[in-house]
This record gives C-alpha cells, sequence and structure tokens, in this order.
C-alpha cells in the first residue's frame, strides 16, 4: 500500500470520525435503538440514492453525495459496534467508550485494506466510483440474506466482514471523488 493511500484513508477517516463525534454530541447513542437489520437498511438508502444520482445524473436534495459515503462508513462502524455490544441493552452510552469503540473499528477496518490492497494491488484505483456504489448495495444484499437466515452462512464469511468492506469500498469511493475522478 503507498503512503499516499494511507494518508487519504487517515484524512477521511478522520473526518468520518469528526462527523460522527459532533452527532454523538447532539444525539447521544440513540441509535443504539436500532436493530442490525435497520442499521443495514439506512445504508441500503444511502447507497441506492447515491445509485440513483449517478444512475440519473440529477438529484432533487442537494446533499453531496459524500455525505451520503461519509454516513455509509459511519454507520457501518456502528453495526459493528451493536454487533460487539449484542447483550447490552443500555441505551445510553458514555462519549469516550462509544469513541474508543469507533476507533477500534475503524482501525480494523483499515488494517484489513492494508491486508487486501497488498494482495489486490491498489485495483480499487482503477475502478469507477459507481462499481465502488454497486459492490457496497451487492455487500447490502448479502447481509441482508444473512439476516434473513438468521445469521447462519454455509460457507461465506459473517456479517461483520461484509460492513468491514462497506467501509472500505465507501472511503475508497470518497478517495476517487476528493481526486475528481
Amino acid at each position: 500500500m503507498s503512503a499516499t493511500t494511507s494518508q487519504q484513508y487517515d484524512a477521511i477517516i478522520s473526518n468520518c470520525r469528526d462527523i460522527f463525534q459532533k452527532k454523538l454530541q447532539d444525539y447521544g447513542t440513540s441509535w443504539r435503538m436500532f436493530r442490525i437489520s435497520s442499521i443495514t437498511d439506512q445504508v441500503f438508502i444511502k447507497a441506492n440514492r447515491v445509485r440513483t444520482i449517478e444512475q440519473t445524473g440529477t438529484q432533487q436534495i442537494e446533499d453531496d453525495i459524500r455525505g451520503e459515503y461519509i454516513g455509509m462508513v459511519n454507520y457501518s462502524i456502528i453495526a459493528l459496534i451493536q454487533l460487539e455490544l449484542d447483550k447490552d441493552d443500555r441505551m445510553e452510552m458514555p462519549v469516550d467508550e462509544t469513541m474508543s469503540l469507533y476507533t477500534k473499528y475503524a482501525q480494523a477496518a483499515k488494517d484489513l485494506m492494508e491486508k487486501k490492497n497488498h494482495d489486490y494491488g491498489e485495483a480499487w484505483r482503477d475502478m469507477r466510483v459507481s462499481s465502488l456504489t454497486d459492490l457496497i448495495l451487492v455487500k447490502l444484499l448479502r447481509i441482508k440474506q444473512i439476516e434473513d437466515n438468521q445469521g447462519k452462512t454455509v460457507i461465506s464469511e459473517g456479517i461483520d466482514a461484509n460492513y468491514f468492506d462497506i467501509i472500505n469500498y465507501a472511503i475508497f469511493a470518497l478517495i476517487r471523488l476528493t481526486e475528481g475522478k
């Protein structure tokens, strides 16, 4: 992995973390009410909006699609936190504990990205942003199927692995958008 990729990744995850922390101050951990399937649907809505805009070239709401990708990153990290805290029924969590969990999963996603980038040679840099959007949607449909199967898989990775991939695809899309590609 190039130093550039690492720096770009860190800058984007720092921006995502900053937005997450500000929303945490505004809303607390109200997202603890979400079931994993609801988080999956939230990410799906964001990815589907991006795909619709990519396909039509128009949008009625002027929110930048970068915000949708940031939302995909943050909701995916929320999903990973929720998976870890499955048996923890607290609705409100301290900010420092919540941010520690955020950092844990953001770092795990980066570690995974570094390993895959090594093996795949940063192939994502030659992909279209629209292909990254499609990959995210495929991962979401896989998650929905696993959820419908009560988390059981025969040979496939679980829900968490798919969320890690969504985080990385969304960050790749944000890097590509930042580069103007």
